[in-house]
């Protein structure tokens, strides 16, 4: 049923999209990733179902690029309807089939647990992220000669503010809050109040790391990953208790923006609206949304050949040090329509790879991970597992946004949360 109504909206916003209608283009798909998403938390009870949330921000957000609010926006080519089309095809098939041969998972997640285990390993993790972050942090600060945050009328000065390998221990600091969801969930109470405000110090301090490089996105990311793993973690949490996380949000996204020297003047000539008036707390938001589409519509018609997996493997050639013996090997232009907005969908570097077929095979390959994590999720041991399944939400809420998959530092999250779960194994049951 839902494939059939998703299928239907698609082919009516292609339609409509063709002859101009580019409201009711939208409008169609806003509606359908609605419903998507409605329909799966009703069935699942859980709120951030990798299904559901990958319906919602994948659909909704092609549905929010089909108006064309932007003078940069133009008309598709039918390449990109079609990977666009795949990408979300090829998820919910191989979700529902794995769904029909081995079950879906809803009876393990409606027996809640209140998940159990040992905080003392959590909190060596919390200590030992948050110190080497703020080490790495301070070298930055002093190698480079500035902080960013205290920097005035340089709108990039974080994009300067990296050291080659010390960057990614720096923002690792955005897994600190949700391990320490983890640490007070599993602490319940229990005494040595001194160390749990060490946590909250060091939580604090992890924050304010991304604060200081005027980093919105990393603060974001430290607040939705903390949140996902708390609702990971809970039988029921009430949507509107969202509100209260916008509330906190919201008010450090706006100081962060000026910090950036970003004012309504600057964003307002970026992005070109057609209606100029247009409130920039609308603008922004939807640019960062909308523009991402784009720049895979100009990747598909610009790439003169496909890279054969070569641009999905830059991870391996970053982190292995191979880019600096060999800068073929990540000599790869990066197609958008305009050089300030970078961002990129979570399928851009598929295509550029191999084409369709590389959208499709990678749109299959998530919907086979989000099953098992989905399914998974009621059965977890180790507490890292829920920080994972946290990870691959916001991955999928934000699959509009950038290449999450052939990026470094994901794969770098990926890595550390790997090692903290061994410790967890290896010391879960020392006192």
């Amino acid at each position: 049923m839902s494939m059939i109504v998703y299928l239907i909206a698609y082919a009516a916003s292609f339609l409509l999209a063709r002859f101009k209608f580019y409201y009711l283009s939208g409008a169609v798909l806003i509606a359908a990733a609605l419903w998507l998403y409605i329909r799966e938390y009703r069935s699942s009870k859980n709120l951030i179902h990798l299904r559901g949330l990958f319906s919602l921000f994948w659909v909704g957000g092609q549905g929010l690029a089909c108006l064309k609010l932007s003078r940069l926006q133009g008309d598709w080519a039918l390449m990109t309807w079609i990977c666009l089309g795949l990408a979300y095809v090829g998820f919910r098939i191989v979700f529902e089939v794995l769904v029909r041969l081995y079950g879906s998972g809803q009876d393990n997640y409606s027996r809640w647990r209140s998940y159990e285990g040992n905080p003392r390993p959590v909190f060596h993790m919390i200590c030992a992220v948050t110190g080497c972050s703020l080490i790495c942090f301070i070298t930055e600060a002093v190698v480079l000669g500035y902080v960013p945050f205290l920097v005035r009328g340089v709108p990039h000065a974080y994009s300067e503010f990296h050291l080659t390998g010390i960057h990614y221990i720096t923002v690792s600091c955005v897994l600190v809050p949700s391990l320490s969801v983890l640490f007070f969930h599993m602490r319940k109470g229990r005494g040595r109040e001194r160390t749990a405000l060490a946590v909250l110090i060091m939580t604090a301090v992890s924050l304010m790391i991304p604060i200081l490089c005027v980093s919105r996105f990393q603060f974001i990311f430290a607040v939705v990953l903390a949140a996902f793993t708390y609702i990971s973690l809970q039988k029921s949490f009430h949507p509107l208790f969202l509100i209260g996380l916008l509330a906190v949000m919201v008010p450090v996204y706006l100081v962060l923006t000026i910090a950036r020297s970003h004012d309504v003047a600057y964003l307002n000539g970026i992005f070109e609206m057609r209606w100029e008036k247009m409130p920039i707390f609308i603008t922004q938001p939807y640019m960062y949304i909308a523009n991402n589409y784009e720049n895979f519509n100009c990747l598909v018609e610009a790439l003169p050949e496909h890279s054969m997996g070569m641009k999905s493997l830059f991870p391996l050639w970053a982190l292995s040090g191979l880019k600096f013996f060999f800068p073929n090997l990540i000599n790869y232009p990066i197609y958008v329509d305009k050089k300030e907005l970078t961002t990129l969908t979570l399928f851009y570097d598929a295509y550029y790879d191999f084409g369709w077929i590389g959208v499709l095979l990678f749109s299959c390959l998530l919907g086979l991970v989000a099953y098992l994590l989905v399914v998974k999720l009621r059965e977890m041991r180790n507490p890292m597992g829920y920080l994972l399944y946290a990870q691959m939400a916001a991955y999928l809420m934000l699959s509009f946004f950038t290449t999450w998959f052939s990026n470094t530092t994901t794969w770098f999250y990926l890595i550390v949360t790997g090692m903290m779960a061994v410790y967890y194994s290896m010391n879960a049951n020392r006192r």
